[in-house]
C-alpha cells in the first residue's frame, strides 16, 4: 500500500522528524497536535477552552487536508497534563463534533512538548 504525506499551512509545521499526517488506503493517521497557531509557532493566549479550541481546529485543518473533517475521525486520542480538564475537553468537543463520536481514549501525562496542557492526536476514514 502507498503512503501518502498530508501537509498544510493551516496547522502548525511539524517540529521534528515527523508528518503532520500519512494517508495510508482511505485511513489517514494524524500526528499529535498541540495549541500552536500555525502563522507564529507559539501556544495559542488564552485559557484551557482556548487551548482546547485551537488543537481542534489544528487538526480540523489536517483531516481537511486530506480531503475529510472531523466528523472522519474514528478514533481520537486526548492527551492531558490534568485531567480535571477532563470535563471541559468534552464540552468543547460538543461544539466540534455530532454523532455519531469517534471512538476516544483520554490519557494524563506528566507533560507534553512546549509545555502543553493539551495534545490529540486521531485516526481518520475517508469515506471516498
Amino acid at each position: 500500500m502507498q503512503r501518502k504525506v498530508i501537509h498544510t499551512d493551516r496547522a502548525p509545521q511539524a517540529i521534528g522528524t515527523y508528518s503532520q499526517a500519512v494517508q495510508c488506503g482511505d485511513t489517514v493517521y494524524l500526528s499529535g497536535q498541540i495549541p500552536l497557531v500555525p502563522d507564529t509557532m507559539e501556544m495559542v493566549e488564552g485559557n484551557m477552552e482556548a487551548q482546547i479550541r485551537r488543537v481542534f481546529d489544528n487538526l480540523s485543518a489536517v483531516a481537511e487536508a486530506a480531503g475529510g473533517t472531523l466528523a472522519d475521525i474514528a478514533k481520537l486520542n486526548i492527551f492531558l497534563t490534568d485531567l480535571g480538564h477532563f470535563p471541559l475537553v468534552n464540552q468543547v468537543m460538543a461544539d466540534y463534533f455530532q454523532e455519531p463520536y469517534p471512538a476516544r481514549a483520554a490519557v494524563g501525562v506528566a507533560s507534553l512538548p512546549k509545555d502543553a496542557a493539551v495534545e490529540m492526536d486521531a485516526i481518520l476514514v475517508l469515506n471516498g
